[in-house]
């Protein structure tokens, strides 16, 4: 391998890993605002929470939290498929946890404070600037 090439493929690989750290903080976007989740049973709160963590891994949390789905059994057919995923890091006992979120959250979210999303909390404070 010429040195030009591993200079290249070096750079390629510190370019993916500050990406791959980033891409945790970013994946949040989307999520409930932290005054939402105030309102929230503590239970529920504590799931979301776990929820947070473990979805927003692979994709924003907006992707679940606007599925606009009502059946109960599709979430867990949902998380059941997601909890599979390599990397996902949901295990068993998480998944019952986050359930318990999406079930309050499937029967709630019509209830919920307005600007729910963290996204458009933040947005809507730099003037829709992102």
């Amino acid at each position: 391998m010429t040195t030009e090439r591993r200079t290249f493929t070096g750079l390629r690989l510190l370019l993916f890993l500050g990406l791959a750290c980033t891409t945790g903080r970013s994946g949040l976007r989307g999520g409930l605002s932290a005054e939402v989740v105030k309102t929230l049973p503590v239970e529920v709160a504590q799931a979301y929470d776990l929820f947070a963590i473990r979805c927003s891994r692979c994709h924003t949390l907006s992707r679940p939290l606007s599925a606009g789905i009502d059946d109960f059994e599709h979430w867990e057919h949902y998380v059941g498929r997601m909890r599979k995923m390599p990397g996902s890091g949901i295990s068993p006992a998480d998944g019952e946890k986050i359930l318990v979120f999406l079930k309050y959250y499937t029967e709630h979210r019509k209830d919920l404070p307005a600007g729910q999303s963290s996204e458009q909390t933040s947005t809507s404070s730099t003037g829709g600037a992102r």
